[in-house]
This record gives structure tokens, sequence and C-alpha cells, in this order.
């Protein structure tokens, strides 16, 4: 099976493709990501899934609302769930990485019958200190106001010299091409809004509320990124049952720097989570 298709949700549009066979498999990328983010996830388990990939709001092809409010993440919760609904598709294992991470919980949370099983790469359940909270909040607004102001790429440029992406370093000059060209393609007034309406800042924090989940799950980080690292830890020790794997050599992207690895414990284990 191989479908590409918009879904119109509320007066929002979301770009969908869809391929292979097997369980349902959503998959969510991170900020300045699309559905590029997966390529290589996705000829590794087009045989084991039926991969649903969907380009976030102000990402990629889905459209860019003006009014920061509708990029909140319970409300892309909402959306996802719609657009399980008009695929036809029951319930699916859900795979967020960073921001997409924090969407997948966001999802987990308010449908839980429609999350099979959940997989979280390098994702935050959100700030916890308000003060904290409160200054990220105030960066993103002057990061999205500098994008706005100064265009996608001397944004990009600023943005791949961050400490976070230090390991992507390593990565061959055709995959640091193809990052780059991901970012650049985004759109200004789009990565803008993500910020305001989408920004950990913004987000309740949930660490709190992991304990309701009942679903398989799975933690992913890369072991050059303590931060996520020690999140995925706290988050994992409130869900009965959740796996952790901490994959070397690896930092914040472990999907983009260690592939193989990646697809391996993704597929291994999805293999043990009940169909049905």
């Amino acid at each position: 099976m191989s479908e590409t298709r918009d879904i119109d949700v509320e007066g929002l549009t979301l770009h969908v493709e869809r391929s292979g066979r097997g369980m349902p498999l959503l998959l969510l990328h991170g900020f300045t990501g699309s559905t590029i983010t997966w390529s290589v996830l996705r000829a590794s388990l087009c045989e084991q899934c039926e991969l649903v990939v969907v380009d976030l709001p102000g990402h990629g092809r889905s459209s860019a609302p003006t009014d920061p409010a509708r990029y909140a993440l319970p409300r892309t919760a909402d959306d996802l769930a719609r657009v399980l609904d008009a695929l036809g598709i029951a319930r699916a294992a859900v795979l967020g990485y960073s921001m997409g991470g924090r969407t997948a919980l966001q999802l987990a949370l308010a449908h839980p019958d429609r999350v099979s099983a959940l997989v979280l790469e390098s994702a935050s359940p959100g700030i916890i200190d308000p003060a904290e909270r409160a200054a990220r909040v105030a960066s993103d607004e002057a990061l999205a106001a500098s994008i706005e102001r100064d265009g996608i790429e001397a944004f990009v440029d600023r943005w791949e010299k961050l400490p976070l992406w230090a390991s992507q370093r390593a990565l061959t000059p055709v995959a640091r091409a193809r990052l780059r060209a991901e970012r650049l393609a985004q759109r200004s007034g789009g990565l803008a809004g993500s910020l305001r309406g989408a920004g950990v800042g913004v987000e309740p924090p949930v660490l709190d509320r992991l304990g309701a989940l009942a679903m398989p799950a799975l933690f992913v980080a890369g072991a050059l990124d303590a931060k996520y690292v020690a999140l995925a830890m706290a988050m994992a020790e409130r869900i009965p049952g959740a796996r952790v794997e901490i994959v070397a050599e690896a930092g914040h992207a472990v999907h983009l720097e260690r592939p193989e690895t990646f697809a391996a414990l993704v597929g291994g284990f999805l293999a043990t989570v009940p169909v049905g």
C-alpha cells in the first residue's frame, strides 16, 4: 500500500504519507523536521508496519496557521486522532522524536484507546519548574521573532551550531546535506508558530500523569545526550513495564546517527506488541 494525501481537520491541512503493511505505526518528527525525517526507518520497517507519516503543523507540506494556539500539542493530538479516523485506523503504535515525542505523549494521554504502543526518542515530558518554563517561553519567542526577521537560512546557520547537534558532525557529508536541506525547506511562519504554540515552555508538564498509561512503551536516547537519557529514565519509571534503550555513540537524533541500531530496536520492540 502506498498513499499520499492531505487531510483537512478543522481548517488545518495535514500532509500524510501511508505505506507498508502490518501493524499501523504513526511517525511524528521533531522541530524543523518533516516526513523526510523517517526515510531510512520507513525502508527498514515497510514489511513489518503500515507506516503513517505526518508533517506536523507548520512543517513540511502541512499548513502553517497564523494563530499560535492552533499549534498547541493537545490540539494536535486531537487532530492526529482525526487523521487516524480518516484513514480507517482504529489503533496505531506511535513513534515520536523530540517535539514529536511530546506530541505522542499528548496523544497517548488524551486518546489511550487509539495507541497500541508508544516509542519515544529523545523526548521530554515538559518543564516542571515555573521559572524555567517562563524563561523557555521567552527564549522561544525571541527565536521565533529572529526567524521571522532574518529568514530560514540565517536561522538554520545558527541552529546547526547548537551544542545539541555536536554529535551530528560525525555524519557523512551526504547525510548532513540532506538534513540541512530538510531544515531549509521549512517556512519562517510555520517554525515561528510552532515555537510559540507548541514549545516545551508553553506546554504543561505531564510527568506526573504518565502512570495512567498502560500501553507497552519504549524510550530511546543517545548516550551522548545526557539530559535526554535522564528524562527517558524518569519517564520510564512512571509507566509499568516500560523499557529504556540507551544507544552508544549517538546524540539527540538516534534515528539519524545510528539508523540501523534504531530500526532494530524499534522493530524488535514492536514485534512484542500484541496485535489488535
